[in-house]
């Protein structure tokens, strides 16, 4: 679904921040060897997650959802020089890609891979998150959130992907669609939830941003 005309989306890229030299090159080695490519955060976005993260200047940061490691490195950007990113993804195919991108930008001693199922792995990191980035399997978005809770610091912020599901939340959901009924609870238990408050922004497929109060 596109929330505003092709014509005004171009327009806003043109009128944001360049893509960096090393994302153009992880971008086009995604489309070009990668299943899937339409999962890239991708050029405006990436600048969007970059900017948050500059903003916050994090200490920790946990991605739940690498695939090739783009939004990874864009959250890097902002991440305090002390800081480490752990990121975790299912698909252990992606481990060298991302790995390669990891170490050429100069973050890769930094930012930390683990590659499982997310529900089996977060119990087990002992960090306290100042940003998370939730981008993996839309059904389990509200455990995810159960999880990573009690590991979020005062202040911490939330960013939360795919969101709005191509429109699909305010829609007649039908009865095998499991991940659009995961995301329409896990909206609502965001903008309800008395330890944060929320803003969903309508960019791309929808990023909602979640504070701890």
């Amino acid at each position: 679904m596109n929330f505003i005309s092709d014509k005004l989306d171009d327009y806003v890229v043109a009128h944001s921040q360049p893509e960096p030299e090393l994302l153009q090159e992880l971008n086009r080695e995604t489309w070009q060897k990668v299943l899937a490519p339409r999962m890239l955060s991708g050029h405006f976005q990436g600048r969007v997650l970059s900017m948050i993260s500059k903003l916050i200047r994090p200490k920790n940061i946990l991605e739940i959802g690498t695939y090739t490691g783009y939004s990874a490195l864009c959250l890097a950007e902002g991440m305090n020089p002390e800081g480490e990113l752990h990121t975790i993804d299912i698909n252990e195919e992606l481990h060298d890609l991302q790995r390669k991108y990891f170490d050429k930008s100069g973050h890769g001693s930094h930012i930390f891979q683990h590659t499982g199922n997310a529900l089996e792995i977060i119990p087990t990191l002992n960090i306290h998150f100042d940003l998370v980035f939730i981008d993996a399997d839309k059904n389990n978005y509200p455990n995810y959130l159960e999880m990573i809770l009690p590991k979020l610091s005062k202040g911490a912020v939330i960013l939360s992907d795919n969101v709005l599901w191509s429109g699909k939340v305010i829609e007649e959901v039908s009865k095998d669609d499991e991940d659009t009924r995961a995301l329409i609870i896990y909206n609502k238990l965001l903008n309800e939830h008395p330890l944060l408050e929320t803003v969903l922004l309508p960019i791309r497929d929808g990023l909602t941003i979640s504070r701890v109060k």
